[in-house]
């Protein structure tokens, strides 16, 4: 017989997705010898047997795959033959260089027939899973993937359970969080101040929520806040606790069925929906929807999600309607995951509590997509999707970048990947920023990675920025649009140099100024400022992105100078003479008015020029409400704009301004007028694109920053660009926001970082 023997390496999210029990299998199947283990990097194989048998192995470890494993790298080295019998699963070996581990996935249909039926042991229970489905990344402590290295440990097996734990024709067979009602976590219901309610928990929980309560809900990421969707005087206790007045809520749905009487939901959408991943999906709203008008106030989009773990389907069948399912935290902190914080920082919000008893290691927010030009489109990557790579073209030096301010992640790389975390939030506090700093040591521990250089951005009050400058650690500083830029190249595998339209709120330019509508033209190693949107004073500063009412102002004394207060539509708030006068000061003379170029301002001041919001209570909400508007209007011909500057391209949309208040005056209707202006933004960006490409020959356009979870504007834009021969490319595996700057942080800095030599002896 030709007997051959391999050894056999395989990378990538291989452990925690029922791997090894799959290669045992496929063994079996095979009549080959040998054994299998998890390593740091992945799992090891040594296998045996008829030569063509063993061929037929390999190729069937790629194509047969469990569902929840992503193999990055593959590699079969003959061996010498050694004979013997059987094959076995080996006890873990610790070595260097971590692997990829799973994110925490949906549970599977045969965990939830199991749930279902009242003749199975584990009928009902919440913390049902097997080897395709369950918790990994919020529960893992440390690698190789076992039980020990979870938040399982202090679970002891059963007799039953372990026997399935062994049995290699069961399919929980290695599953490491492998659980029952007789020896897994166990819920518990407790109220405000943490006391025990007697009777079940769940349906306790249950009779809580039909009577407008409003509940905690420990999942498997972090705590959620749960209400009843239908309930007005319910949702209006919720906002006013969570001092969330407009921001749109998140709604857990039982089935795809119950999905299409709330929002008009494509093919694809409903893939997006029902994806082990469980994101929450954005959808247009279906008139007459059953849910309070407080969920989505002055939105024409719901976010939704379907159940994504055992006692989320346990709470929405028995709920027997749509559920909030909301991040459970204060506005501006990360989400709650212990339980003394929990009851700490949600105690005044929350009547009662759904906890249970096993520790939520990583905190995980959900994922949130919405399909843009056909694909889906990130605006929060976490749970589901975290810690899952993404290939980079050159990193040979392990980075670590620690991202901007806004919608924090942070970024490790490793072996040629960049590895994204989960959504960290917005670090303007204390909370955040430890939340950021157990990040970095969770996941540089899984991944054993320690980074030789740190990046940052430029600006130097981030307390991101803080946290690098307090790290042992050589430094890169990279510009924040360049960053974006980067970004989008480095998903789309791009290399040289192209025209990046950078487009967001805020960003620290390297003149001092605050940038946000630029276009630049480089790649990784370097990039020049071609052109920018013209600046406008932000009157009060900060305060004018708080109040976009301020920009309307900045915009009309660009147009108009001192006599701005002439043109002042009716709907902008009344101003006495005191207050004219300090704008006016502010407007000429630059006190407490910083000059920028951003995009996301510009959104403002129209916004608040037409009428749809002077004022906004979360961020991005006078751009988001201005796209709905839009939406709602036939296409229209765009504003006129100019194009001007010596050194560089500067976009200035004074005419379009003018020409828009003429509109309104003569009382167009507010709809074409914010279409009108997505169309003048989309052509002017097209125009100065071309601009560049005939001084440059450069005829690739990536678009990116936060303005381009616009729908409306990415797909104007990249629609045009294409017509105007370009070759556009967008974001689609991280965010076009903060969220994905750390990625491209990263690839910046594995092209800059070159260690120093070491000295001569």
């Amino acid at each position: 017989m030709n007997r051959k023997r391999a050894s056999i390496e395989i990378e990538g999210i291989v452990q925690g997705v029922g791997f090894r029990p799959f290669v045992y299998r496929l063994a079996g199947r095979f009549g080959l010898c040998g054994w299998v283990r998890n390593t740091g990097r992945g799992v090891q194989i040594e296998a045996e047997g008829a030569g063509e048998d063993l061929d037929a192995f390999c190729q069937a470890l790629k194509i047969e795959a469990p569902p929840l494993a992503v193999i990055s790298a593959f590699r079969v080295v003959p061996a010498i033959p050694q004979g013997g019998e059987g094959f076995t699963i080996e006890q873990s070996a610790k070595v260097k260089s971590g692997g990829q581990v799973s994110p925490d996935c949906e549970v599977c249909d045969d965990c939830l027939a199991e749930m279902s039926d009242p003749a199975n042991r584990r009928y009902r229970y919440p913390f049902i899973n097997c080897t395709n489905c369950g918790p990994r990344y919020s529960i893992i402590t440390g690698i190789p993937y076992d039980r020990p290295a979870t938040t399982m440990a202090s679970f002891p097996m059963c007799p039953e359970c372990l026997a399935e734990y062994h049995d290699p024709l069961n399919r929980r067979f290695h599953a490491q969080p492998n659980a029952c009602p007789v020896c897994g976590p166990q819920l518990a219901l407790l109220d405000a101040a943490g006391e025990p309610v007697a009777g079940d928990p769940l349906d306790e929980t249950l009779a809580a929520l039909a009577a407008g309560k409003i509940v905690a809900v420990k999942g498997v990421g972090g705590y959620h806040l749960a209400v009843d969707a239908a309930n007005e005087e319910a949702m209006a206790r919720l906002r006013q606790r969570k001092k969330r007045d407009e921001k749109p809520f998140a709604l857990l749905v039982a089935d795809l069925e119950a999905v299409q009487r709330l929002v008009h939901c494509s093919e694809l959408e409903g893939r997006l929906l029902t994806g082990v991943e469980r994101p929450i999906v954005l959808m247009r709203k279906r008139e007459g929807n059953p849910v309070s008008p407080l969920v989505a106030p002055s939105n024409g989009w719901l976010g939704i999600m379907l159940p994504g773990n055992p006692l989320q389907h346990l709470l929405i069948q028995g709920a027997g309607g749509p559920l909030v399912m909301t991040s459970g935290n204060l506005t501006d902190e990360p989400i709650a995951h212990l339980d003394t914080d929990a009851l700490e920082r949600l105690g005044g919000i929350a009547d009662l509590f759904l906890t249970h008893n096993r520790e939520i290691h990583t905190r995980t927010d959900d994922s949130v997509l919405r399909l843009s030009l056909g694909e889906p489109l990130f605006f929060r990557r976490s749970r589901g999707f975290v810690p899952r790579s993404v290939a980079l073209q050159q990193a040979e030096a392990s980075v670590l970048a620690v991202g901007a301010e806004l919608k924090g992640t942070i970024c490790l790389t490793r072996d040629g990947r960049g590895f994204l975390s989960q959504h960290i939030g917005d670090l303007k506090n204390a909370a955040t920023l430890q939340s950021l700093e157990e990040t970095v040591q969770h996941l540089g521990r899984l991944l054993e990675v320690t980074p030789e250089v740190v990046v940052h951005d430029l600006h130097p009050d981030y307390l991101s920025t803080g946290f690098a400058e307090g790290l042992n650690l050589p430094r890169i500083g990279v510009q924040h649009h360049h960053a974006h830029l980067a970004s989008c190249m480095a998903e789309n595998h791009l290399e040289g140099e192209l025209i990046g339209v950078i487009l967001d709120g805020t960003g620290y330019g390297e003149d001092g100024a605050i940038w946000g509508g630029e276009f630049l033209l480089g790649g990784y190693e370097r990039f020049e400022r071609r052109g920018h949107f013209k600046y406008l004073r932000l009157p009060g500063g900060d305060a004018a992105v708080k109040e976009p009412f301020r920009m309307a102002l900045s915009v009309l004394y660009d147009c108009y100078g001192a006599a701005l207060f002439d043109r002042m539509p009716a709907h902008l708030p009344e101003l006495g003479a005191m207050e004219r006068s300090l704008f006016l000061k502010m407007l000429e003379r630059g006190v407490n008015s910083p000059v920028t170029s951003s995009c996301g301002r510009l959104f403002d001041a129209v916004a608040a020029l037409i009428g749809v919001r002077n004022r906004i209570s979360y961020e991005g909400q006078a751009a988001i409400e201005l796209e709905a508007l839009a939406e709602t209007s036939a296409p229209v011909k765009g504003y006129p704009f100019q194009v001007a500057g010596v050194e560089g391209h500067h976009l200035d949309f004074a005419p379009m301004i003018r020409a828009l208040c003429e509109d309104l005056a003569a009382g167009r209707d507010r709809a074409e007028l914010a279409r009108a202006f997505h169309r003048t933004v989309a052509e002017a960006v097209v125009e100065v694109c071309s601009r560049i490409r005939r001084e440059s020959c450069r005829d690739r356009v990536v678009l990116s920053g936060g303005v381009f979870q616009n729908r409306l504007l990415t797909e104007e834009t990249a629609t045009l660009l294409n017509q105007a021969g370009f070759t556009t490319y967008c974001h689609r595996l991280v965010p076009p926001n903060d969220g994905g700057l750390a990625l491209g942080q990263a690839a910046i800095a594995a092209r800059r970082w070159r260690p120093d030599p070491p000295e001569a002896a």
